[in-house]
């Protein structure tokens, strides 16, 4: 009987040459395993993008840090135009409720539909600050006053100490109405919740309205203890932000402390003392640009609010009152009127003629503070 070794096999050593073969495929094999392990690793290493692999709350989180911090509408902006998905997870509306002022502080050259769109959604998202802001531009800028002053009102209920003073003003001026709009009890009630959360301007207009009975009962005393207030929280203000400031007050205050028996504390004046000014909410900056840049927006013989950081204007002839002393210069109220005499309208009210008293001496700045803060009806 024949084996398989022999003239079976047409070609000799066949076996070997197959074992032969077989060893090589597998090494063959083993190592093209080992290449596209390498080549899996190195494109893991290089194209993944881990930032897919986030989840989309932890993406909502850092986006909601950026917007409460961002400095200017481009730094959030910037993320928009990023891709698809950060588009739509920026416009979360988590994220827009803790959008900062600064964040959609557009400017009025820059006003189109689409900032109007961005500002509202921010506002119906329950960011106060946008709802202050859209309220404000809709009330005095577009003429939109049902619509600007409900958005106030939805940022006051939210306890929004600049909203409260805002709708306290229009209160007492009757803005987007008549003379006989005029609600005196209303605006002392929105300042006294305003001065309440510590906003400086109601605390002046407050203790304003108690000296001079304007709207509740006269209270001299009470008037002059919401007044001191006001200026002590403003030059604390003043205090805590840097030490450039804080260099100049201590230098005014030593300056001023010098003549406290000739002139009184400068907390003790209706002025306060002389610090740098306070930055402008990005709502009146805008105020002040839109009516600058459109000058035509602003019907003929009304005017605005001479205190450079207010921008309201009237929304009737003779709305503010003016000066008693120069009659050139007319105020929303009385706060704004304090603010611009300490940095503007000092220099330039009446001659310091006008100050001295029969022997020829300066009785002081509070006796020229009390002529100027009477306030008359244009």
């Amino acid at each position: 009987m024949r084996t398989r070794r022999g003239s079976c096999y047409s070609e000799s050593g066949i076996v070997s040459k197959m074992c032969s073969y077989g060893k090589r495929k597998s090494k063959e094999t083993i190592s093209c395993a080992k290449r596209q392990k390498k080549c899996s690793e190195k494109q893991t290493t290089t194209d993944y993008d881990f930032f897919e692999s986030l989840p989309d709350d932890i993406v909502i989180s850092i986006f909601c840090r950026l917007s409460s911090t961002a400095t200017s509408p481009s730094d959030f902006v910037t993320v928009l135009l990023t891709c698809k998905r950060l588009k739509n997870l920026a416009l979360h509306s988590l994220v827009l409720s803790k959008a900062s002022p600064r964040t959609f502080s557009i400017r009025a050259k820059n006003w189109s539909d689409s900032a109007q769109r961005f500002l509202k959604n921010c506002a119906e998202a329950g960011n106060v600050e946008a709802c202050y802001t859209l309220g404000m531009i809709r009330f005095y800028c577009l003429q939109n006053r049902g619509s600007g002053a409900s958005l106030m009102a939805k940022a006051a209920m939210n306890s929004h100490a600049r909203a409260l003073y805002s709708l306290a003003v229009i209160q007492f001026n009757g803005s987007g109405g008549t003379k006989s709009d005029k609600d005196l009890r209303a605006g002392v009630a929105l300042c006294a919740r305003a001065a309440f959360l510590g906003h400086i301007d109601a605390l002046r207009e407050l203790g304003h309205c108690l000296q001079d009975g304007y709207g509740v009962k006269q209270n001299i005393s009470e008037g002059r203890r919401f007044l001191i207030q006001a200026n002590a929280r403003e030059l604390a203000a003043v205090l805590s932000t840097n030490a450039a400031a804080r260099q100049l007050v201590n230098t005014n205050l030593q300056s001023q402390l010098r003549y406290v028996a000739a002139t009184g504390c400068p907390l003790l004046s209706d002025f306060g003392c002389n610090v740098p000014a306070p930055e402008p909410h990005p709502a009146n900056r805008f105020l002040t640009e839109w009516f600058t840049v459109r000058s035509g927006s602003l019907d003929s013989g009304l005017r605005l609010c001479s205190h450079a950081g207010c921008g309201r204007p009237e929304t009737r002839k003779h709305e503010f009152r003016r000066c008693s002393v120069c009659g050139a210069v007319n105020y929303c109220s009385r706060a704004c009127q304090a603010l611009d005499w300490k940095f503007r309208h000092k220099a330039e009210c009446a001659p310091v003629e006008r100050w001295l008293d029969e022997d020829g001496e300066d009785d002081g700045e509070d006796d020229g503070n009390r002529e100027v803060m009477v306030m008359e009806d244009s």
